[in-house]
């Protein structure tokens, strides 16, 4: 089969495609044909070689997939070959087949184009763990999403909204911010030119956001705990501004209020099995019903990886970057 692999780390032009042999199927694995793959963050950690847990060199980078059912590994039930599905994975879905516990597939949602499903798996999992899982975001809740024009930003807009909660969002440009507020942001707020505590602050009169999703890391924290309302909780999926910070515990503990800090891609399996259940139990039918979709900014071939690379560098992006393996 063809795959995108890394050698080496380094900038974009590190990637390279080539025939590497096919995968097979463990016990409780499937192989997926894989029609397409989006991009993230952490993608681009791995090729750099700054990412918490290195990856085994050469590799196959990539973390969620869309496409069909090939084979099915001893023990599988549940899946037949031909499904249509999109999947969480811990690498190894920048390639035409890849190996996937059956335990992380997702069916293809009926209103999703297949191509377009591969933009689902891991900013649905990572949104439902820390959202609705951890923090235990409700009705009226105030939810603050820091990076709102991203993969997982623009996909936990909508989420807050489609439950009830009041939502706001930060996001860096004019266009990142009009999306936001199309996507259910009540208020979008400009981290380059506004205090995003102010806002918050002064949007709710005085209250603050009772779920803070952040991206951001050390930079951030201690604002973030300015912004939370009694009882607050704070989600830390990403360090983008630094990884290390004092903690003002004081603060923290006036407003009786909680730091989450969680990551997905190297959970056990079954913790992965469980989100994933929780996603189909209580996402997937928001997103079959319309609720919330995918937002995706570009489709890249799969001889361009290298330039979603660069484009996802960029930082221009609103949604995800989706790469085409094969026509669906």
């Amino acid at each position: 089969m063809r795959a995108v692999i890394l050698p080496h780390t380094g900038g974009p032009e590190a990637l390279v495609l080539a025939e590497v042999p096919d995968p097979s199927p463990a016990a409780g694995e499937v192989i997926v044909d894989v029609h397409a793959t989006a991009l993230n963050f952490a993608d681009l950690l791995q090729r750099r070689g700054t990412y918490g847990t290195p990856a085994a060199l050469p590799g196959i980078l990539g973390i969620e997939c869309s496409g069909l059912v090939a084979s099915l590994g001893d023990g599988v039930e549940g899946w037949a070959v031909g499904d249509e599905v999109c999947a969480l994975v811990s690498g190894g879905a920048y390639a035409e087949r890849v190996a996937v516990p059956a335990t992380q597939l997702l069916r293809r949602p009926l209103n999703v184009d297949l191509t377009i499903a591969a933009a689902l798996p891991e900013a649905a999992c990572t949104v439902w763990s820390n959202l609705i899982d951890i923090s235990g975001l409700a009705a009226d809740d105030v939810l603050l999403v820091h990076g709102g024009g991203g993969g997982i930003g623009t996909f936990a807009i909508q989420t807050g909204r489609s439950i009830g909660s009041r939502v706001f969002a930060t996001a860096g440009s004019a266009e990142k911010l009009q999306r936001c507020v199309e996507l259910g942001s009540e208020r979008a707020i400009s981290y380059r030119h506004e205090d995003f505590v102010a806002v918050v602050k002064d949007e709710t009169g005085g209250y603050g956001a009772d779920v803070i999703l952040d991206n951001m890391g050390a930079a951030y924290l201690g604002r973030n705990i300015d912004a939370l309302a009694p009882d607050g909780r704070i989600a830390m999926i990403g360090l983008q501004s630094g990884r290390d910070a004092e903690i003002p515990l004081g603060r923290m503990m006036a407003k009786r209020s909680s730091l989450f800090t969680t990551s997905l891609r190297d959970r056990p399996l079954a913790a992965k099995a469980r989100i994933v259940e929780g996603v189909r139990r209580d996402l997937w039918p928001r997103i079959e019903g319309g609720d919330i979709l995918p937002v995706v900014d570009r489709i890249f071939p799969f001889a361009g990886m290298a330039a979603a690379h660069r484009y996802m560098e960029d930082g221009k992006h609103v949604g995800k970057i989706v790469v085409s393996i094969r026509e669906s």
